[in-house]
């Protein structure tokens, strides 16, 4: 039994193993997981993400892409068929260097190419002192490589003849390097057709900091890694107008040409080009009839206005927004562009502001106070506020007097009016009215700080003082004086209920007469209805937009479309009913004083299609020198398309056909 319980010695098979838990093993496995996870994640990521970018940076070490510049989209008035601005081909000379021209035994051989190119030129061009010659040729070789590098082919020359091309194409083996390529000048109508409104390009080289777009291009310019979003110094790109705003749409894609570089910057192999895409064109909301009545209507009275040297209109379809007429006179030729001819009357004096030149007068300023035209809603706040009433009585003097020191503000002519309501006070123009029952009274129901918020409230509430929202660039958003401290609040409200205290631009005012005739809907101003791709398909429609609304009673709105009926002659025997209000607003005094004609009108009165605003700076009585051309604005937008709906014009081809 002892032999039996004695312990068997512990051999080394014998000792014991420490099995792992189940626990410890799904650790391992999940941080095997994890780990693998990472290594396929990464993996994926440089192979679809970062892929295309090593890929790229592998292949420009040796392979660089030269832009080639984008055909530009047209720009079309609203008929669809008629081009404000449109690309027109033509061939251009291109040098491209093969070798490092530094040196002086190959800078020889550049020069005499460029004697034998500058012959070329005076054999098919002779008498052509704008030919380049052979100095002008050597520095746009840019031997130096100053301005680029080698590999960028140089501009000799564009708009060549079809005897130049025949030559260079025929000649091409003798020409190693130069190149005929096609590109695209930008043209103009030839009628000049609201240019400031269109705009106008010039080379991206140009574009300074100013005009954000282009500056986010430059700096954004080494990471771009799409060829055909890669801007040219020589490419030209929208500098105003429509061409600046619809820069994106109007420019397409860039053509590229893909060479092979050597460790010199210097082509190395052949050349493959890939074509640029067409731009977007773009249907503008202006009629061209319509517009050159504009036009002609302003020109015609500057020759017969003593002092006025500049006019400005807009004419703005009450319910759609539609800008069918923008006039900013005198204007330029936008084929022939010259700055020293130009730069006086450039810039779109119908949204944009500019001082007067008082060294050279060739201008005036472009914003001008508002004078009268500002009463109906003088009189529309003053109702709204529980000012007074409609049926409310006034009796006018001729006069209001203002301040301790009793100082009179006077009616124009010193008009007495007698006993008016509100109605007949915007039908009189009555300065008086109201200076005493709304600035004064604005005043006295919320005091100084609060009258003069209220009054700007209301202002901006009909696009005085705000952005109309039109789709130009630099648009002007008034000068608002009534906001000077320097002067006392009774002051400037006072001045500023007759149209004494803001400048706005003649586009707010046309807003401002829309919101009239449409009874309180702030209409977003539309310079282009459409914009269409290459092959005319419509890829965006811009619709009437109501940027927003003001809630007047409409019996006030009435009361305000009935004193709208100062007498116009320039209106004489005009077959509908319109409401209308002239303005002359005065700036300065003494023998500086500047008296300046702006006019609103809307027709028909009853179902409105159209508001029109007109200012002549320095044109004297708005009833004088503005109205005639609203007229005539008037009468061409029924011509084409019928302020009662039927286009008159299409009545008279009918009736000359029969």
């Amino acid at each position: 039994m002892f032999n039996r319980l004695k312990k068997k010695p512990i051999t080394e098979e014998d000792t014991p193993v420490n099995k792992p838990s189940t626990a410890r093993l799904n650790l391992f496995f999940f941080a095997a997981f994890v780990i693998f996870s990472i290594l396929i994640f990464r993996l994926a990521f440089v192979q679809f993400v970062e892929g295309p970018e090593l890929t790229y940076m592998e292949t420009s070490r040796n392979t660089k892409d030269i832009p080639l510049a984008p055909v530009r989209g047209p720009i079309y008035d609203a008929t669809g068929e008629v081009a404000l601005a449109y690309s027109e081909p033509v061939q251009s000379l291109y040098v491209l260097l093969y070798e490092d021209y530094r040196n002086d035994e190959r800078r020889q051989e550049a020069e005499e190419l460029a004697h034998d190119l500058a012959a070329v030129f005076k054999q098919f061009n002779p008498g052509d002192k704008e030919q380049p010659d052979a100095e002008e040729i050597i520095k746009r070789l840019d031997l130096d490589y100053q301005k680029t590098f080698g590999y960028v082919p140089r501009l000799v020359k564009s708009d060549l003849s079809t005897k130049e091309i025949a030559f260079f194409m025929e000649k091409k083996a003798e020409y190693p390097g130069v190149m005929v390529l096609e590109e695209n000048i930008r043209k103009y109508d030839p009628d000049g057709v609201a240019v400031q409104v269109v705009g106008y390009t010039r080379e991206f080289k140009r574009a300074p900091d100013s005009i954000a777009k282009y500056k986010a291009i430059r700096e954004g310019a080494s990471t771009q890694r799409d060829p055909g979003l890669v801007y040219h110094e020589e490419e030209k790109v929208g500098f105003d107008g429509l061409e600046l705003q619809y820069q994106e749409e109007l420019r397409g894609r860039s053509g590229y040409q893909s060479i092979d570089i050597d460790a010199r910057n210097l082509p190395d192999g052949t050349m493959l080009q890939t074509p640029p895409e067409k731009g977007y064109s773009l249907v503008s909301t202006i009629n061209k009839e319509i517009q050159m009545a504009a036009q002609e209507a302003i020109t015609d009275e500057l020759r017969r206005l003593p002092k006025a040297i500049t006019g400005y209109a807009v004419a703005m379809e009450v319910d759609t927004g539609n800008v069918v007429a923008m006039a900013s006179m005198p204007d330029y030729d936008p084929n022939d562009w010259d700055y020293d001819k130009i730069k006086y009357v450039f810039r779109n004096g119908t949204t944009e502001s500019f001082p007067p030149n008082d060294a050279k007068p060739s201008r005036a300023e472009s914003v001008v106070l508002l004078g009268s035209v500002i009463k109906p809603l003088s009189v529309l706040i003053g109702l709204k506020e529980g000012l007074f009433t409609a049926g409310q009585t006034y009796h006018d003097p001729g006069y209001a007097i203002l301040g301790k020191d009793g100082r009179q503000v006077r009616n124009s002519h010193s008009a007495y009016n007698g006993s008016i309501t509100a109605r007949r006070a915007i039908e009189k123009s009555s300065n008086a009215f109201m200076i005493d029952m709304v600035g004064k009274r604005l005043l006295s129901k919320y005091g100084s700080i609060e009258g003069v918020k209220v009054w700007d409230e209301h202002m901006k509430e009909f696009g005085l003082g705000v952005s109309t929202g039109v789709d130009l660039p630099n648009e002007f958003l008034g000068r608002l004086e009534y906001n000077n401290d320097d002067e006392s609040a009774l002051t400037r409200l006072a001045f500023a209920s007759f149209g004494q205290q803001a400048k706005y631009t003649t586009m707010q005012l046309a807003q401002y007469t829309t919101m009239l005739a449409n009874k309180g809907k702030r209409m977003e101003p539309h310079l282009v209805k459409e914009i269409r791709d290459a092959d005319g398909n419509v890829v965006k429609e811009i619709k009437p937009k109501v940027l927003n609304e003001v809630d007047f009673s409409d019996a006030h709105w009435n009361e305000v479309h009935k004193g709208m009926v100062t007498k116009v002659s320039s209106f004489d025997g005009f077959p509908y009913d319109y409401a209308r209000k002239t303005g002359t607003s005065e700036q300065g005094t003494g023998p500086n004083k500047k008296e300046n004609g702006v006019f609103i009108a809307f027709a028909p009165r009853d179902n409105p299609k159209l508001a029109v605003a007109v200012v002549v700076p320095e044109g004297g009585f708005g009833s004088v020198s503005a109205s005639p051309i609203a007229r005539k604005i008037f009468d061409a937008y029924d011509e084409v398309y019928g302020l009662d709906g039927t286009p008159k014009g299409k009545k008279d081809e009918a009736k000359d056909q029969e």
